[in-house]
């Protein structure tokens, strides 16, 4: 089992930065990807980043590359998401969730490939 808590949202004005992070409770984490999720007002729940188990790889949807990184410290089982040069549509709803397998090499992108799901923690860009 993986129990998963986010931090680090607020509201922010755009062209800002933030910082999110995940910790993680469980023996488990250091051998799970780890994916962030947003989902804003009216919309499906989209991937935004992933992490492989090692760190070694990570996957960016294409509207935040460049912009944000996400990295982890399997030592403190904690991930994290920067986010850089904010924009109002970055504004949802952002969850951490780890992946329902142990090491898998290609990191996951859909939803249904994690098990554990944190609570959630709000992002807000205003203009």
């Amino acid at each position: 089992q993986v129990q998963l808590v986010e931090s680090g949202g607020g509201l922010v004005q755009a062209g800002s930065s933030l910082r999110l992070s995940c910790a993680a409770s469980g023996r488990t984490f250091s051998s799970r990807a780890m994916g962030w999720f947003r989902q804003a007002p009216g919309k499906e729940r989209e991937l935004v980043a992933v992490i492989n188990w090692s760190g070694s790889s990570t996957y960016y949807t294409d509207s935040v590359k460049g912009r944000f990184t996400t990295s982890r410290d399997n030592a403190k089982n904690a991930v994290y998401l920067q986010m850089n040069s904010l924009k109002p549509e970055d504004t949802a709803i952002y969850y951490c969730a780890a992946d329902s397998m142990y090491l898998r090499v290609v990191v996951p992108t859909t939803p249904n490939a994690y098990a554990y799901w944190g609570q959630g923690t709000q992002v807000t860009v205003s203009s």
